[in-house]
């Protein structure tokens, strides 16, 4: 185990080092959609690139998950074959938001030896769903055009 000031420092060793490897501009929080973020995510378990959804207004929640969800099988077959969407996420503390993520398990960013393996997964995974939403950003932002 790692005291936490080490697992801070190990956190941050991994992020630099991300960044060094592809240094880019990630789209991340800046989709022009209030609540609707691009994020990744790694703990010593797996590694997650994840598209949450989380309005406070259910409804637009609800109605933004349905639009990426209707364009489910052009995000599995031209972009993210594994792909997982979950309507009803539930995040630990008990907030529901909608969430739809790929994932890596058998790394841990405790093991300097698996970071490479990572940074390569949120290179290929983030920048393939970017490519999708940017390509589909007119219909999932218009809350007038339903589903």
């Amino acid at each position: 185990m790692f005291s936490k000031e080490e697992a801070l420092q190990i956190k941050k060793d991994f992020w630099i080092a991300f960044a060094a490897e592809y240094p880019r501009k990630w789209l991340l929080y800046n989709t022009k959609i209030k609540d609707v973020t691009f994020k990744f995510y790694v703990d010593n378990k797996k590694a997650q690139v994840l598209l949450d959804i989380e309005p406070k207004d259910e409804n637009k929640r609800i109605i933004y998950y349905e639009k990426v969800e209707s364009l489910k099988t052009i995000l599995l077959e031209d972009y993210l074959e594994d792909a997982i969407f979950e309507r009803n996420f539930y995040l630990e503390n008990g907030k529901v938001i909608s969430r739809i993520w790929v994932e890596k398990t058998g790394i841990s960013i405790n093991n300097k030896n698996t970071w490479n393996e990572v940074f390569d997964f949120f290179n290929e995974k983030m920048d393939a769903f970017e490519r999708f939403f940017y390509e589909n950003e007119d219909y999932i932002k218009d809350l007038e055009i339903n589903t």
